[in-house]
């Protein structure tokens, strides 16, 4: 038997070594004849630990570290009391600066792994920027679901992978709208979920799931330079309230359209991008959104109204470019037979040529068929605008194979607290 099995719960002592994707940093377990690997949080690089192994998976281990023997001089007295308990903060431990680093740092790892890209020798280095309005890291997230205990009807947060409910009594991350809806002195018996958002106008909306579920409960966004933008309180809409109109600005500076161009916004969601190139490109132009989810495609038609030259469809993004399932996942992701066959027609709504490309895609990326599809249409300019560094890296990938080169990388600390990260790349042909 290996020294490394049946080690849950154990207490073992670690040197931290690097940070890696998800909020953790990397040891070796001591006296192991392979070394393992654990994955181990509430550390920092260069610190001496005793940790607590909660999880044993094929190759790896995770921890928790209980005891800090040598700590970093990163390291701070987490504001929150709730910290290492609930499952939402990762880096509460660490100095905001720091927090920003080694997201750099994650960036650069992910770039160098999975898409063999050297960000620092392209002139790329990645600085993660502190979006308009952050001083502490607190007080940001505009939109908070809350769980609620099925045996008690408290409402909190669930643990770090684990369905339990940690009954809090405030979330420091919270936006001082969302705080002030006291969903956590109230129990909820009969709900499964409380959301509460709090939109840019100072309007606060609480769904309570399942009673809500289903119903349309409408907000407005400002986006500065777009004016106002409708939505569902639940659709998505970024949670840092200075994400939006950066992450269009950054866009506009990144793509610079011109009048007349034709532009692509791929998930475009309720239209964000979309209603951003339209004011650019005029009425001699043309913007095509897509998006899958209808009932934010019926706000995007809403949102779009005053461009005639703007067009919303209806569907998955590699529904409509044809690209067939089994080519959907990235390369070297193992892949799954489709659980329905779907004809790989291409849309005819779609057009052969495109001069502009915004991808806003899911956590998982946009995908390999999908970064073909785009490279096809001989843009100039691509938008990747990416939450998950991995999923970005891997599409990078593709995009080079495709003959485009990576000419912009801007990183932006959307999330502060967490592990998350907002990336915004720029692809040109090579």
């Amino acid at each position: 038997m290996s020294e490394s099995e049946g080690l849950v719960g154990d207490l073992v002592e670690l040197d931290i070594g690097p940070i890696a994707h998800g909020g953790h940093c990397v040891a070796r377990l001591p006296g192991d004849a392979r070394r393992m690997v654990v994955f181990v949080r509430h550390t920092l690089p260069g610190e001496h630990v005793r940790a607590r192994i909660t999880e044993q998976a094929k190759g790896f281990l995770r921890a928790d570290a209980v005891e800090v023997l040598e700590p970093s001089p990163e390291r701070v007295v987490p504001p929150c009391r709730y910290a290492g308990v609930c499952g939402g903060c990762d880096f509460q431990h660490v100095s905001l600066s720091e927090q920003r680093h080694l997201k750099a740092e994650v960036v650069r790892e992910q770039f160098d792994r999975l898409a063999r890209v050297d960000l620092s020798a392209l002139g790329l280095d990645p600085v993660v920027e502190a979006l308009p309005g952050d001083r502490d890291g607190l007080g940001w997230r505009t939109r908070v679901e809350f769980a609620i205990d099925p045996r008690t009807g408290a409402a909190g947060l669930r643990r770090h992978r684990s369905h339990d409910v940690v009954p809090i009594e405030r979330c420091l991350i919270a936006s001082p709208g969302v705080t002030d809806a006291d969903i956590t002195s109230r129990t909820w018996p009969d709900a499964e979920n409380v959301d509460v958002t709090e939109t840019s106008h100072g309007e606060v909306v609480v769904s309570v799931l399942p009673s809500h579920a289903g119903r349309e409960r409408r907000i407005v966004e400002a986006v500065h330079g777009l004016g106002d933008l409708a939505l569902d309180a639940r659709g998505f809409w970024q949670v840092h309230p200075g994400a939006a109109s950066t992450f269009v600005t950054t866009v506009l500076d990144l793509l610079d359209p011109r009048p007349g161009e034709r532009a692509l916004d791929l998930y475009c969601g309720v239209g964000l991008f979309a209603a951003a190139l339209a004011e650019r490109i005029g009425p001699l132009g043309q913007v095509i959104a897509v998006e899958s989810d209808r009932r934010a495609t019926a706000y995007a038609r809403k949102n779009l109204a005053g461009h005639r030259q703007a067009l919303v469809l209806d569907g998955r993004v590699d529904d409509l470019f044809g690209v067939p399932r089994d080519t959907r996942r990235s390369p070297g992701r193992r892949r799954r037979p489709a659980r329905r066959s779907r004809g790989t027609v291409r849309s005819p709504l779609l057009p052969e040529r495109a001069e502009l490309v915004v991808l806003d895609p899911p956590r998982t990326g946009a995908g390999a068929g999908v970064v073909r599809a785009v490279s096809d249409l001989g843009p100039r300019a691509i938008a990747y605008v990416a939450c998950d560094p991995a999923a970005l890296a891997r599409d990078t990938a593709t995009f080079l194979e495709a003959g485009y080169a990576l000419a912009g990388l801007r990183c932006f600390d959307a999330f502060p607290m967490t592990h998350h990260l907002e990336c915004i790349a720029l692809f040109v042909p090579g």
